[in-house]
């Protein structure tokens, strides 16, 4: 019995770029679905984790241009802050609203108001970083 793309039991790489078998590289990062299921196959070529962040974001924006192009009804940048959002929200940050057109001017407070609500502030960013200390 051949084995088809249709088959199952076929694991489906994607090419190499052209450029890589040319010049040579290093791989990074591969990903992979297995039966609905994630798996990450990552060298830690970085000093800093932190470095991750930056080749997510060329990631975001390449498949961006990647849907864009397969796409004509999509937009790169549209479909980068799609992925961004959905990134930030996997990650469990709050969505951000949209600032309105008409953004109303805040209204004038007493010396007595401003004064409470800047303590208040102040303690309320206070709480964190002592908490952070402490640990």
């Amino acid at each position: 019995m051949a084995i088809g793309n249709d088959d199952p039991r076929v694991y489906r790489a994607l090419a190499l770029p052209e450029k890589a078998l040319e010049n040579g590289g290093l791989e990074i990062l591969r990903l992979g679905i297995i039966d609905d299921e994630l798996y990450v196959s990552a060298l830690p070529a970085f000093e800093s984790p932190a470095q991750w962040g930056e080749v997510l974001a060329q990631v975001s924006l390449r498949l961006g241009a990647i849907y864009a192009a397969q796409d004509k009804g999509l937009n790169k940048k549209d479909v980068t802050v799609e992925i961004v959002e959905a990134f930030a929200a996997e990650m469990g940050a709050k969505p951000v609203k949209a600032a309105s057109a008409k953004a109303k001017p805040a209204a004038p407070k007493s010396k007595k108001t401003a004064k409470k609500t800047a303590t208040k502030t102040a303690k309320q960013a206070a709480k964190p970083a002592a908490r952070r200390k402490k640990r």
